[in-house]
């Protein structure tokens, strides 16, 4: 049994949703007085779902190899314009720079074609805003 990606992944897993399950989840979760569900439910769950899949990816990993570094440099661009993004919107409000995070997107991703393009790029986030401002009557940045 030799060490792989996937058995080091699933390490990681295994400690992470256990640290969750018996750290962090009991001194951060707060317990109510009433209510037929306790609050630390969903999460407790989740982090031995979390604990267990990652079990299991230890002891069966898959046979498929790491990618190339190219495509760990594609993931590090779309990180860098997210955040970027994220950042901007910060200052300049998610009307302002929603149309041109998609542009980017979408030309990172390959999309070429006009219509899509100005479709995703002012049609989407034009939808978002009425969503969550109209009709959810919810704040964006």
């Amino acid at each position: 049994m030799g060490l792989s990606a996937d058995r080091a992944s699933g390490a990681f897993f295994l400690l992470f949703g256990l640290a969750a399950y018996f750290l962090v989840i009991p001194a951060y979760v707060e317990q109510a007085e009433g209510g037929n569900i306790a609050p630390d439910m969903l999460p407790n769950a989740i982090a031995i779902v979390i604990a267990a899949c990652g079990f299991l990816l230890m002891v069966k990993p898959t046979p498929q190899q790491l990618p190339g570094v190219r495509y760990f440099a594609l993931t590090g661009a779309y990180v860098f314009v997210l955040a970027a993004a994220i950042y901007a919107m910060s200052w300049f409000g998610f009307i302002y720079v929603a149309p041109f995070l998609a542009l980017a997107i979408m030309l990172m991703i390959g999309e070429r074609r006009p219509l899509w393009l100005a479709f995703g790029a002012l049609g989407m986030p034009a939808t978002i805003w009425v969503f969550v401002i109209i009709i959810l009557d919810r704040a964006l940045p």
